[in-house]
This record gives C-alpha cells, structure tokens and sequence, in this order.
C-alpha cells in the first residue's frame, strides 16, 4: 500500500488525538491584534477557514501564495493552508529590501500576496492579484469560517509545497522547491533525532521564513507539543518566556544563543529551563566557548545540526554521547561543534575538490523556474552543498572547513558576497571591490569590503556602507570598509578569496565562524 505523504498528515493527527490540548499561543506584542491562544481543533478550524478565503478568490491547486511576515501564528496557519489545499506556500524573509521581495514575488507568480502590517507601507510598491495585510481584514474579509474548502483533488507527495528563497553565489536568489515528501521526511527525523514528544513545549525562537520553521511547525503538530510565537528575537524575552511557558525546546542560529548568554548575566534569580531545555543550533558553525557557557552557565542541552534550504534543511545531528561524559567540558564542547553525524536516510561524501555531497529524501526538487542551476546543484545524482568538509574516519562526524561558494553567513543569513560588491560597485568613487567573510564574536562572521578607489576619487568608510544599506537590506552591508591600493588577481584576472581571507582567519583551524 502507497498512501501520499502529504503536510495534512501532521495536522490531521494533532486534530484526531489533541484537539482540545494548547496548540499555538501567538506573539502578544505586535501591530495587529494577536490570534487568541488556540487548541489543535481551534487550528484545524482556522486553517480551513483560509482555504475557503482562497477558495473564493479562485486561486486554484499550484498557485503560489507569498507571505512577508515576521513569526506569528497567521504565518503558522498559512505553512498548513496552503500546501494542503495543493497550493503552493512562498514564506519570504521580512528582511529583504522591498525590491528583494519584489523581485521573489514576482519570480514565483504568486497571484496572493499577505504582509506584515509591520511592513505594510514599506511595501506599498509590491503587488499581486490578491493583496492582503494580515490581522483583522484577512480574519474577517479574506477568511471564511464555516464553509467547507474544497479538497485537494489529487493528493500528491511529489508536489511541490513551498518555494523558499535562498541566497547564493548570484545577485538574485533562487527559489527552493521542497515537495511534501521533503517535509515530511524532514519533519519525522528532526522530530526523532530531537527527541520531541507530547508534553514538550516549543518556541519559535527561529524565523519561520527560513525553511518553513525547519519544518518544526509540522512535526509540533503531528506530536500534539505546545507552539509558543516569539516575535522578534531578544535574549531576556526569550528567558521569561522559558520561565512563563514551561519552554523545552528551542532552534536557533549561534547569535540567538549568545543573546540569551549575555541576558543571563543580569537575570535575577535562578536561570529558567535549567536541565530541562534541549536547544538546536544551525546556521553557522557555534565556536566551541558558546558550547560550553550553554551547559556551564545555563543548564541547557546543546545539539547541533548542519543543512541547507536545499535540504528542508537537516543534513546531520550532533549530541553529546553517553562516552562523552567523562571528557574534560573544553573538549566535549570541541567535539559538539562539529556537525555531526548524518541524519537518518541521508548520505554524505567529499568530492576530490573538498566539497560536501549529499543524497536524502529531504534534498530540493529543483530551484524554480531554473532549470540550469537545478542541473548544476543535483549533478551526478548528489546535491553539491558548495561547502568544504571533512569527515571523520572513525565517527562518521561531519566538520564543514570552509565555503565553497562566495556566500557569508552573518547571524545565520545568507549573504551573497557578489551582490554586496554589485552595490558597491555602483558608489562613483569605487573602482574595485572584493567583500569577504571575518570572524565575528557575536554574528559568527561578519563582513569586510576591501575596496580600492578611482583614481582621485575620496570616500569614508561610513560612506560605503551607508551606501549599502539604502541599498540592500541592511544585514547585507559591510560592517567594516578596508581600503587598499589593488586588490591581487591570479594571472587569468580571478581573485582568490581564499587568500584575501587567510589573515583574518589566521590561528582558527577552519575558514568559516
């Protein structure tokens, strides 16, 4: 017997066995009135009355809806509504500049776009078919409760379920197509590797445009565990929540973990969570002394995992052993900072040039509309991660050494480094330009545009990036500006990152933070 898998799966199960347990307790702190705190059955209830909103619009199966939102359950419902009704879910980063969304609006074809009302006048200039704030219009004029949507006429786990939009080695991002079989893979072996059961409690401390949530928000559901919304990252909300909820589990990038570091040092009393906290950690590689101030300082489990959007994301997982408790903490820290082990079903394997291959049911269907890039990506039946790595001979453990690909990840953002030098090539004064990637305390990397100027030419650092940031979104802009009188170029006119990088990651036994 073959039935689809299918992201209704997950609802389906928390409405049969928990529709009277807590289900989603949204942010309370934001612009539009908050969804009261709902039940399973409440969710089940609210993801239908969507349906039938678009229903009624006659936006049919396979069209794509966008939604520029920050965490929020509105943004919750839509990861359930859109897929299961055969639609097509396009959760974009709220970061973006507005001609960034633009751009990934209307590469998708989305014919329904829902904003923030946060970001409602920022974006005044994107349009759609259907434009919708979310809040109390989409809940009264959009939505239709009571009324039945149709059903998805052909369930399909082949079917793409959402397009995520993911920074490359281009100016342009590209959009990820993940089928419900990636979801759904993706959703049980994180689900089984974090340990996640029903009297867990999650936070959405991680933004649910990156990778729809990790597709925590599905495997939640289909497990019946308490979703509470954070909003906007800070480390002392983040604690009082742990606190009010009963928080057990949290995913985030190494700069959400060091917010929390930082709160804790002036929280009164004893810190919240303590041996009852498991968090996950991603986006870029955790130095080691944030690993171990987590366990020393607050209590909390630390695991790793390493993945891409590509990958729905989870490539590997990494927990300390039960063999690891008698090791000194500096050195259980070291090993927990590797990437780990493979996650269940997925292969690895380092090409000669050092790059990191993959095979998985979580690895993309392809990058919408591109079929060129698709080719590349899935080349000889592997999905090539553009990441260099190691893998260990006698534990499996994956060790990702360096990138591949001209891309800097800053507080567990994507940064195209050829789009940040693009802008500034555009500043009359410059006349080179090579942005890389340095090691940053709090952002894991941060940065650096070395830029030669035109002949006669005068600018300041603080021009540069101001430059940037009326430009591009502002997590894109240089943090530092050095200017130097070349930039060295290979005999062929290439430079070399890799060398421009060396004395700035000189003494770190890895090229990225």
């Amino acid at each position: 017997m073959r039935i689809p898998m299918t992201v209704a799966d997950f609802l389906d199960r928390a409405e049969l066995g928990f529709s009277s347990s807590a289900g989603v307790v949204d942010e309370p702190d934001q612009p539009g009135p908050p969804v009261p705190e709902s039940t399973y059955g409440r969710l089940g209830e609210r993801v239908r009355a969507w349906q039938a909103g678009l229903d009624a619009l006659g936006v049919g199966e396979g069209e794509r809806v966008a939604v520029v939102s920050h965490n929020s359950a509105r943004l919750l419902e839509l990861l359930f509504a859109v897929p299961m009704s055969g639609r097509i879910c396009v959760p974009v980063n709220f970061r973006l500049k507005p001609e960034e969304i633009d751009y990934v609006v209307q590469q998708s074809g989305a014919s329904v776009l829902l904003v923030d009302p946060e970001l409602d006048d920022a974006l005044s200039g994107v349009k759609a078919r259907h434009r919708f704030v979310l809040g109390e219009r989409t809940d009264t004029e959009l939505m239709r409760f009571g009324v039945e949507p149709r059903p998805w006429s052909n369930p399909d786990e082949d079917a793409t379920a959402t397009i995520n939009y993911t920074s490359g080695t281009t100016a342009r991002p590209k959009g990820v197509q993940l089928t419900h079989r990636n979801i759904w893979v993706n959703g049980l072996t994180f689900g089984l590797h974090t340990r996640v059961w029903e009297r867990d409690v999650y936070m959405h401390t991680l933004p649910m445009f990156h990778c729809n949530g990790w597709g925590m928000p599905y495997v939640m559901a289909g497990l019946g565990v308490k979703q509470v919304v954070l909003r906007k990252v800070d480390g002392a909300e983040i604690l009082r929540r742990v606190e009010e909820h009963g928080v057990t589990l949290m995913c985030g990038a190494p700069a959400v973990w060091n917010a929390v570091l930082d709160a804790a040092a002036t929280w009164q009393g004893e810190i919240p969570g303590r041996d009852r906290v498991r968090i996950v950690c991603a986006g870029a590689p955790p130095p080691s002394k944030m690993i171990q101030r987590m366990g020393e300082e607050l209590g909390w489990e630390f695991t790793q995992i390493y993945g891409l959007t590509e990958t729905s994301p989870l490539l590997t997982f990494n927990r300390a052993q039960p063999a690891d408790a008698e090791l000194p903490a500096e050195e259980r820290a070291r090993k927990l900072s590797r990437a780990g082990l493979p996650a269940l079903g997925v292969k690895l394997k380092v090409a000669d040039s050092g790059e990191v291959l993959a095979r998985s049911n979580v690895v993309l269907d392809g990058y919408w509309d591109k079929p060129q890039e698709t080719s590349a990506a899935l080349e000889d039946g592997w999905f090539h991660t553009g990441d260099g790595g190691t893998i260990d001979e006698t534990d499996g453990h994956l060790t990702i050494s360096d990138r591949k690909k001209d891309v800097i990840i800053t507080g567990g953002e994507n940064v195209s480094s050829i789009e940040v030098e693009d802008t500034i090539f555009s500043h009359p004064a410059v006349a080179e330009v090579a942005v890389i990637g340095v090691p940053h305390a709090k952002w894991g990397e941060t940065i650096k545009a070395l830029v030669v100027l035109a002949e006669g030419a005068t600018a300041q650092e603080a021009d540069i990036i101001a430059h940037c940031k009326q430009r591009m979104a502002g997590y894109k802009a240089p943090t530092t500006v050095e200017f130097r009188d070349a930039i060295p170029r290979t005999a062929t006119g290439k430079i070399q990152k890799f060398k421009l990088r060396e004395p700035y990651w000189s003494g770190l036994d890895r090229g990225i933070n």
